[in-house]
């Protein structure tokens, strides 16, 4: 599989060898650097179309807060020494012999174009960090090694329909790139920058409310820079999975991976591609998947488009007296059961005072209730736009599962589109899109067909989560600078809490959601980070 290749002069790249596990692969480990460097690094990678490599170059090299010029000094290329952290790594991993020792290492490894398809796969796992280049603040309107950022899977590659799925991409990145275009010159007219507003806070917002509205072209092809800090024992985890994914980009990039982290952390991925230990889970993984894939293809019932919405399924009647008991069993000496039966005889009054005490004076919203709050749980079935998809399913920690992305649940058209006198081209080339969509899938089948799908079309996936869970997804998600679409799925989420399943209490405890209209929705935000700016020692 080929990626573009980055050019460095001799001179980038003896500095680049120093803190870069390799210089023309678009997998690499960070390493030799601070670690407040290297979370600084990429934390700016998110909202930067550059390589990390290159803003490395351009933005860190030669900053004296950084320190990174003599740090280079003292060092020489980054290979040196691994064969000696080699044997340190093994003898201390197989001295204890515990997969917990695996937990204690770790690594920054820098992902590159990678579709938006794999980009959701390397995020699986919940014991690791991930930064993702954002759609909010890039505009994907330049071309990378002569063509626009998108992956042509091999799967495509090796047949046909090569032809008319690189035309397409091309013709769907030209539509983004003028629309976007368009849509910033449109804003700019509407909202001009107020004099209480430097013109860096007013670009910034503008630009992202422009990303915002153009977004739904972007194609699952989209290709995407991720940064991720994991330890060994979680990286190991992924790589097991991505050797049992039925797409070759998953598969190869796996491979890709286990190569720059066994420069870095060697030993604690020693059993990913043996036979008997990672092979055979893989296998197991893959075996599973086929199974399952055999008995749903018995189901003969399509799906039909719907509008995006939120439907809680589950959830327990008896959820707020259980959640009295929860409250009172870290400060009292009587067992579960019984708090249970005492939280039963409770009248409401009394009730409402445990929960209130629980709950207490909130100040903002990280200020979240104890564990007791972990007692109520909620799922949800969900449908949206791809593009709000991707930024709900950063939230790792509940329980998430998705189906595969298609063109038949239909798609949304941004009210700004349609006033901008656009929704036609919109709905032409979406429309286009399930075409070819619905050509691949019957050649090559639904995994590979994703990669056509644009973010406007719709998604259906699941949410579970706890109450606690639910203060953190749903304060957050429903802020005036989220984007509007997982905003009104945040609103409604918190709606359906108090009317659906009658937890009003718990709901009203929530009083960080936010239901206010806002036309700019990253100004407040771009606003506090310019003061945050000012403040900061020179």
């Amino acid at each position: 599989m080929e990626y573009y290749r980055e050019s460095f002069t001799p001179e980038e790249e003896t500095i680049l060898r120093r803190f870069f596990t390799n210089t023309d692969r678009p997998v690499f480990a960070v390493v030799n650097l601070p670690e407040v460097v290297k979370g600084a690094l990429f934390a700016r990678y998110s909202r930067s179309a550059k390589s990390i490599r290159r803003l490395f170059l351009d933005e860190f090299v030669g900053d004296p807060e950084t320190g990174i010029d003599e740090i280079a000094r003292r060092l020489g290329d980054a290979s040196v020494g691994l064969e000696r952290a080699e044997r340190l790594y093994r003898r201390v991993f197989h001295e204890f012999g515990d997969d917990s020792v695996a937990q204690l290492g770790g690594a920054h490894l820098a992902c590159e174009q990678a579709s938006n398809v794999l980009t959701k796969v390397l995020e699986w796992g919940r014991l690791a960090a991930y930064l993702e280049q954002s759609t909010r603040y890039i505009f994907y309107d330049t071309k990378l090694g002569g063509r626009y950022r998108y992956f042509v899977p091999a799967e495509i590659e090796e047949t046909p329909l090569r032809s008319a799925y690189v035309r397409f991409m091309e013709e769907l990145f030209e539509t983004y790139a003028e629309l976007v275009a368009d849509m910033k010159r449109r804003y700019e007219q509407a909202h001009p920058r107020s004099p209480e507003d430097s013109k860096v806070v007013w670009s910034a917002t503008i630009r992202a409310k422009a990303c915002d509205t153009v977004r739904g072209l972007l194609p699952a092809a989209t290709l995407s820079n991720v940064g991720i800090y994991a330890t060994g024992q979680a990286y190991e985890m992924a790589l097991i999975r991505m050797r049992a994914h039925p797409l070759r980009e998953v598969r190869d990039y796996a491979d890709l991976m286990l190569t720059e982290l066994r420069k870095v952390i060697p030993s604690f991925l020693t059993r990913v591609d043996l036979p008997d230990r990672g092979g055979a889970w893989s296998a197991y993984l893959a075996d599973t998947a086929r199974r399952l894939e055999e008995v749903a293809a018995e189901i003969d019932e399509a799906p039909r488009p719907e509008a995006a919405g939120v439907t809680l399924t589950d959830w327990d009647p008896e959820a707020e007296v259980k959640l009295v008991a929860a409250a009172l069993y870290p400060v009292t000496e009587l067992s579960d059961a019984r708090l249970l039966e005492l939280a039963r005889a409770m009248n409401p009054t009394d009730r409402a005072r445990v929960l209130a005490a629980l709950v207490g004076d909130r100040g903002n919203r990280r200020h979240k209730p104890s564990r007791a709050m972990e007692r109520p749980v909620y799922r949800f079935d969900v449908v949206c736009d791809f593009g709000a998809f991707r930024d709900l399913q950063r939230h790792r920690m509940l329980t998430l599962e998705w189906q595969r992305w298609s063109t038949r649940l239909g798609y949304d058209v941004p009210p700004h589109i349609v006033e901008a006198g656009h929704e036609a081209r919109w709905r032409s080339v979406l429309e286009r899109a399930g075409e070819l969509y619905e050509t691949v899938r019957d050649r090559l089948g639904p995994t590979v067909a994703q990669y056509v799908v644009p973010f406007a079309y719709h998604v259906r996936f699941v949410m579970e989560m706890n109450a606690r869970e639910a203060f953190h997804l749903l304060e957050l998600r429903s802020q005036p600078a989220g984007h509007p679409a997982y905003r009104r799925i945040a609103q409604e989420m918190h709606r359906q809490i108090a009317e659906v399943a009658g937890h009003r209490a718990i709901a009203e405890a929530m009083k960080f959601v936010d239901y206010s209209e806002v036309e700019l929705e990253r100004l407040e935000s771009e606003r506090r980070a310019a003061e945050r700016r000012a403040r900061r020692p020179s």
